[in-house]
């Protein structure tokens, strides 16, 4: 079986933060907690001008954010923040629903004790950052959850899909989350991680499938977006 590296919080740790570090991070928090609106334009000059930078570390931080499908790159226009439908939202969950029940039952088959005490630190550090309001984090935190589950399973075809959907939902959820425990429902994870260490596949399965089915009944996909609004107001 492979390494865990998801879950693990020493990986954060391991080489120097870029540069683009800091934007990528206040650029994220901004989209993620509402302040940034989607649709909103990110000029790479005026955001080199708030952040004090070279055109070049904003780039790189945009790539980043676009990587993690919460901005939209256009040839010629820029960048902007992501703006997913509710069709868009209700498509990623349904490929989530296809997919992850699968992943969860083949990690109960395989999960050793190791992966179980990663999965439940994981969680701690999860509910701390929903408990002190970080919402950013706690909705990042959440999507890492889902994709250490799939890395236990050992299967790195479905780990991919596994890892690109859930990046994709974490804008859709940003975006369009009506409750705050959108993130994780109250014991989600926790029963999930009981049901793999007993290696329950059946259990683990359903579990995973209630949960998908919870996050996108969470959603207010009839929300309407707000205007743009000053960038160095927002970013300051």
């Amino acid at each position: 079986m492979n390494m865990l590296t998801t879950l693990r919080p020493e990986r954060d740790h391991k080489k120097p933060a870029a540069r683009w570090s800091p934007i990528y991070h206040g650029l994220r928090d901004a989209i993620v907690s509402h302040r940034l609106a989607p649709g909103t334009k990110l000029p790479e000059d005026e955001l080199a001008s708030i952040y004090s930078v070279s055109r070049t570390v904003i780039r790189a931080a945009l790539q980043a954010l676009a990587h993690d499908w919460l901005v939209r790159l256009e040839p010629n226009r820029g960048a902007f923040v992501a703006q997913p439908s509710p069709k868009e939202a209700r498509e990623v969950f349904e490929a989530r629903a296809l997919i992850e029940p699968r992943v969860a039952a083949l990690a109960a088959q395989v999960a050793r004790t190791e992966d179980v005490t990663l999965l439940r630190g994981h969680l701690e550090r999860e509910h701390a950052a929903l408990d002190a309001g970080r919402d950013s984090d706690a909705i990042m935190l959440s999507a890492m959850f889902h994709v250490g589950v799939a890395e236990i399973a050992d299967q790195s075809v479905l780990t991919g899909f596994v890892r690109d959907l859930v990046s994709h939902s974490s804008l859709i959820i940003a975006l369009y989350w009506r409750r705050r425990d959108t993130t994780c429902e109250s014991h989600a994870h926790h029963a999930l991680v009981d049901a793999i260490e007993a290696g329950d596949s059946d259990t683990a399965a359903q579990l995973m499938k209630d949960h998908l089915h919870d996050l996108l009944s969470g959603l207010d996909l009839n929300r309407t977006g707000r205007k743009p609004e000053n960038l160095a107001d927002i970013l300051s």
